[in-house]
């Protein structure tokens, strides 16, 4: 079994991920600004505080782990400060070994095979663009680190999110850096079954320094 860190562990993608991974016997840390209500705890996951915009908070997210997953959002203090964030967590997994995984956005996708990402066009809605584009810049950074660093980056579906939760249906797509949708034409995925799909890569790594993409 491996340690896995999750930071914003306590988010909508985040809290799946903890829950799918403690309920495999991995032993998980979650970190976030503050600790969930009691009846929200997983049991058994270790709720730490911090920042990541706290050099020793990072510093405690990933010693110790074989893998720290990000689920962080480019919102409240992390807007505008995000890629520092992701890089300076990226930079301390490639110091200790450990494996970086990122939970992006849907926008970093292509929506054609070697057409642009969808976040370097004029074309996102403008309630979302400046997420978008904050984390495409972290997938590009990443994309031109050493081989020190073993990270994944994962895209979910198009509908994602609280807003649309779906529910666990114990099965899922990957693809590559395009979107793609179900056989109707839609992209959706539960949070359920992206957290099911970024433990399986945990657990059975097949996208090293790469890009994936999880819907139905």
């Amino acid at each position: 079994m491996s340690t896995i860190t999750v930071v914003g562990g306590t988010g909508y993608a985040g809290s799946a991920i903890v829950r799918e991974a403690a309920s495999r016997g991995h032993e998980v840390v979650s970190f976030s600004r503050s600790v969930p209500a009691e009846e929200a705890r997983v049991d058994g996951v270790r709720y730490e505080t911090g920042s990541m915009l706290d050099a020793e908070a990072r510093l405690r997210a990933v010693t110790g782990s074989d893998v720290v997953v990000s689920s962080l959002s480019p919102r409240g203090e992390l807007d505008g400060r995000i890629v520092e964030a992701d890089l300076a967590l990226a930079a301390l997994a490639a110091e200790h070994g450990v494996r970086f995984g990122v939970v992006g956005g849907y926008s970093s996708l292509r929506l054609e095979e070697g057409g642009p990402r969808q976040a370097d066009t004029d074309q996102l809605p403008p309630e979302f663009a400046s997420e978008a584009k904050q984390m495409n810049e972290v997938l590009e950074l990443l994309g031109g680190t050493d081989d020190s660093l073993d990270w994944f980056f994962v895209s979910p579906a198009q509908l994602f999110g609280a807003y649309a939760p779906g529910e666990a249906r114990g099965e899922y797509r990957t693809g590559g850096d395009r979107a793609f949708t179900d056989a109707e034409g839609v992209s959706a995925v539960s949070g359920q079954d992206f957290a099911l799909a970024i433990v399986d890569e945990i657990d059975t790594p097949k996208h090293r320094r790469a890009h994936f993409s999880v819907a139905y």
